[in-house]
């Protein structure tokens, strides 16, 4: 992190308790030093829907105009809306995209993600940290002479008419899927993508709420899961899909109600997208890779490793014209989607993949979870992150090691990555191995033995 930052400033976005690290004022600030980096024409906005959401954009949209830059309002939207408006609006003069969330991070809490033309995703070193040290140091450009004009945007049909884009509609059948939009922005997009599919929603805290009366929407913490689970077996639905309050992840859940987790779904996808263009560059994250790489690299396609978080993925999609890229965090990027990351594209193609082949999705995960058994995300509070991360590799030492993102050591039967969280003081490990599930029990326990001991 640069130096002259403000509290909320992180590595590729914006996230801040409202409002004393994140407030009206600041917002009208960031817009004026966006507007003063990238000089757009017009930058797309939108917002969660969080309570704070509609002011902080109101303000947002004021620094832009301040500047001479024009807004087009998108309203009440998921983040890949923006995305979106900003790679497919080009020819109307969109080069930039804001958009107002926190994604799941706590009620209190709000924030920004931001993508300049062609939804090139802006990170600290290419924009982010000079916004953060304009603030700090009190040097953001006061309002130019030319103001920009407002223009809402409350129609949808050109983001959904891409979204269906990537199915064919006559290989879709009708299933039941239980959607848990998590009182988050999905159920808009839902409702309308309803009227176009052959398909029933059991909807699940379905209305937009930023009062979160069912909590803050994280499907990938262990406790948010088993509502969903219940409601697929329930309901005896072929499928189970659940949102974060942005909607740019999705989770899945089996016939049986069993929680997939993402590091299968990644394999699943690629092979998806390599059916349409064989020979193709696959990225994966460094935590879980072995199921992925021999997918892969089965089907004809190049596995690329490289480190996690959304902006840095999306800058090497864009580098390696990679045709896809997941994470095990359930982020999924399109190159066909301005190599973004979509939480609607992966489950319309899981949705396409079942109707086609007649499997459901335990048979169509089955043999690979079981081929390539994990641990799952286990997060440890550690006082001292990196001793404990040099304790590990010595006691290791005899594996291949990568650092790619935090430690990754391999031997020929198991393999872990043990990565330092950049919130929290935490250390986030998650183990594979090669089919032996008594072996991936023993070196989980073996780790966090050290790790908690420490």
């Amino acid at each position: 992190m640069a130096s002259n930052q403000p509290a909320c400033f992180k590595a590729y976005d914006i996230r801040g308790r409202v409002p004393d690290q994140l407030n009206v004022e600041m917002a009208t600030e960031i817009g004026r030093a966006y507007a003063s980096i990238f000089n757009p024409a017009t930058v797309a906005v939108g917002h969660d829907i969080r309570l704070s959401s509609p002011e902080m954009t109101t303000a947002l949209a004021r620094g832009l105009n301040e500047m001479g830059a024009d807004v087009l309002h998108l309203g009440l939207c998921g983040t890949e809306e923006i995305y979106h408006a900003a790679f497919s609006m080009t020819e109307q003069g969109v080069d930039g995209g804001i958009m107002i969330t926190a994604s799941h991070n706590p009620a209190e809490y709000n924030g920004m993600k931001f993508v300049h033309r062609n939804a090139r995703p802006v990170t600290g070193n290419s924009g982010l940290h000079e916004i953060g040290e304009m603030i700090s140091l009190g040097t953001v450009p006061k309002p130019g002479k030319n103001r920009g004009g407002q223009q809402q945007i409350p129609d949808k049909s050109a983001y959904l008419e891409h979204l269906l884009s990537h199915v064919d509609p006559a290989t879709l059948s009708p299933i039941r899927v239980v959607a848990n939009s998590g009182n988050g922005c999905a159920g808009p997009i839902l409702d309308l993508l309803e009227e176009r599919l052959p398909l029933e929603f059991i909807r699940l805290h379905h209305e937009p709420d930023g009062t979160f009366p069912n909590g803050v929407p994280n499907p990938l913490l262990p406790e948010k899961r088993e509502e969903t689970a219940a409601a697929v077996r329930e309901h005896n639905a072929d499928l189970g899909i659940a949102w974060d309050g942005d909607f740019d992840r999705c989770f899945f859940w089996d016939e049986q109600g069993n929680f997939i987790e993402g590091y299968y779904m990644v394999g699943l996808l690629a092979l998806e997208m390599l059916s349409h263009e064989k020979g193709a560059k696959i990225l994966h994250d460094p935590r879980l890779i072995w199921n992925t790489q021999e997918l892969v690299t089965q089907a004809g396609g190049i596995p690329i490793q490289t480190k996690t978080g959304h902006a840095l993925i999306k800058e090497r999609m864009w580098q390696e014209q990679s045709i896809y890229g997941g994470e095990m965090s359930a982020h999924h990027y399109f190159r066909g989607f301005g190599c973004c990351d979509s939480g609607m594209i992966p489950w319309m193609l899981v949705y396409s993949i079942m109707c086609r082949t007649g499997k459901p999705l335990s048979e169509l995960i089955g043999a690979r979870s079981q081929a390539y058994p994990i641990s799952g995300e286990i997060n440890s509070v550690v006082d001292d992150p990196d001793a404990v991360i040099a304790a590990v590799e010595k006691h290791f030492s005899g594996g291949s090691r990568d650092m790619t993102d935090g430690l990754s050591i391999a031997f020929d039967d198991f393999r872990f990555n043990i990565r330092k969280s950049n919130t929290e003081p935490l250390l986030r490990l998650n183990v594979e191995t090669r089919g032996n599930q008594d072996l991936l029990e023993e070196k989980t326990k073996e780790l966090l033995t050290i790790i908690r001991g420490y």
